[in-house]
This record gives C-alpha cells, structure tokens and sequence, in this order.
C-alpha cells in the first residue's frame, strides 16, 4: 500500500494535480505504525513501528528520486505547486501538524470517533513531503529537498508527540509502566527537544517567508510609481529567487532611467541585493479578421 501510495503521489505530484496527490494521503499507511511509535514509546516496550517508518520513508524519497528522471534538466521545480508548497514549511504547518496528531491518535483509541480517519490521513502530509524530496534530489536541488524533508519530520514529531500525549492521558501505559517515571520523563523530554529544533527552523523559515514577502511588496510600490510616467507601463509580477530580486514589467515604450528605481529602493530592502528588471513588450498587433 505504501508503494502504491508513493507512486500516486509521484503522478500527483509530476503532473501538479492535487486530487491525485490527495488521493495517495488517503491510501498512505504511514500514519498507523507512527502511531504505533507512540504507543511503544507510552508503554517503554520495543517494536518495529520505527524502522517500518525509516524503510518506508527511504522507499518513497527513492521512489520520487526515480521519478523525477522524467523531468527534463531546464525544469522549474517551483514552477510547480505541488513542490513549491512543500519546500518552504513554516511554524503553521506544525500546528496543523500537532492537532492532526491529537485527532489521528483520538481516532485510533476510540471507536465511536474512527470515522475522521481519512479526514486525519488527508489533513497530515506524510507520503507527498517524501516523494518531493526524492524528486528535488533526483534534480539536485538540495535546499528544496532537505524543506521538504524538514516538513516531514516535523509532521511525523508532532504525530508521535500528539500520540503520546493521547495515549498516556488514556491510561494506555501498563501499571508497571507507570512507576517507570523517569524512563517516560526522558523519552517525553527527548522528544520534546527534537520538537523544539524543529520549531525553530520552521520559526526561522517563517520568519524570512514574511521579511521576504514584505521586501516584494515593497519593491512593488518602488515599481510601480517608477513606471508611472510611462504610460501603458505596469508591474507584472515581482519574485526573490537566488538571493535576487526580480521586477517583471510590461512596458510598449522605453523605460525611465534604472537608477530611479535602485534610489527609491534604497532603506526598503537590504542594502546589496541584486536586482534584475525584465521587460516584456506591451505592443498590440493588427492581425486582421480570420477567414480575410
């Protein structure tokens, strides 16, 4: 199931289709024995949940490297929403994370509440996180792959500790267990530990998705009022990529000077940041009538 699952989310993800990628989330059967990592780690008894975690997720990052052969070599991955959405995880992504784990664990431990199963399986990524890290690495884009890595091990943290949390509150552990405190104090605070690393670069990321976000906004004003002596000149679109920031802008005549642009921009982005202005024509051309 859980090769079936990773080569629905390839084709989900390949050909940028979210019904397919969300029809692999319901078919994945990660999250069952990362539940079943919980429970061990509750009850202080060993099982083979962890390294069918570990064999199945190597299975499907190999199985996404596979696929992304099929990509030719001049292809955007960020171009594609499927990937773009799974490389850049941010502080939210945990929280949805944290809550999916709460409900998938009450889910498990309750009968009368097993029907949100698939609603758990879609709303927690697991299976599309790893097959665009295979992919990312099948292209040799590094920094995406290890985002999209990021985001998986978040969501697989946030399960386990939702699980235990769940399933120590519910009386799960045995009576011997409990008097093993310390034991379950370590595991809890170990966890809790690689919890918090992993909160702070989804913090980091977060933090630098929004400095981003308000530096293009910014150099879209920048832009626009550079343009608005030009008539018919206007902003296409704005993007950082690479550590440079780009101005798309479609203009039928000759552009005011650069060096107004780079003024203005000057206190309302970093100080050394590239900047690359691209220029589509705007020209309208009279073809005719069709059937002339």
């Amino acid at each position: 199931m859980l090769f079936l699952s990773a080569v629905i989310a390839a084709g989900g993800v390949l050909t940028d289709s979210t019904a397919t990628v969300i029809g692999a989330m319901i078919i994945a059967p990660l999250s069952t024995p990362i539940m079943g990592i919980a429970l061990g780690a509750v009850q202080r008894r060993r099982s083979t949940a962890a390294l069918f975690v570990a064999a199945g997720g190597m299975l499907v990052v190999v199985l996404g490297a596979l696929f992304s052969l099929v990509l030719p070599a001049s292809y955007d991955l960020l171009s594609n929403s499927q990937i773009s959405s799974r490389t850049s995880p941010g502080l939210m992504d945990l929280v949805a994370a944290l809550a999916t784990g709460f409900a998938g664990a009450l889910a498990l431990s309750r009968r009368d509440v097993a029907a949100v199963l698939p609603g758990v399986a879609i709303a927690i990524s697991l299976v599309p996180p790893l097959v665009v890290t295979g992919v990312c690495l099948g292209q040799a884009a590094w920094w995406l792959a290890l985002g999209s890595f990021v985001l998986f091990v978040s969501n697989l943290l946030a399960l386990v500790f939702a699980g235990m949390v769940v399933f120590g509150g519910l009386g799960y552990a045995t009576a011997d267990r409990r008097k093993e405190t310390g034991g379950v104090r370590r595991t809890y605070l170990a966890l809790g530990l690689l919890f918090g690393a992993v909160g702070v670069l989804l913090v980091a990321n977060t933090a630098a998705t929004i400095l981003v976000q308000l530096w293009t906004t910014r150099a879209t004003n920048s832009a626009t009022q550079w343009l608005a002596a030009s008539p018919g000149a206007s902003v296409v679109n704005v993007s950082a990529q690479s550590r440079t920031l780009y101005i798309q802008v479609r203009a039928p005549g000759d552009l005011p000077p650069v060096e107004t642009l780079l003024a203005d921009l000057q206190g309302q982005i970093p100080d050394g940041v590239p900047v690359v202005v691209v220029t589509n024509e705007g020209r309208q051309v009279q073809a005719g009538r069709v059937g002339d």
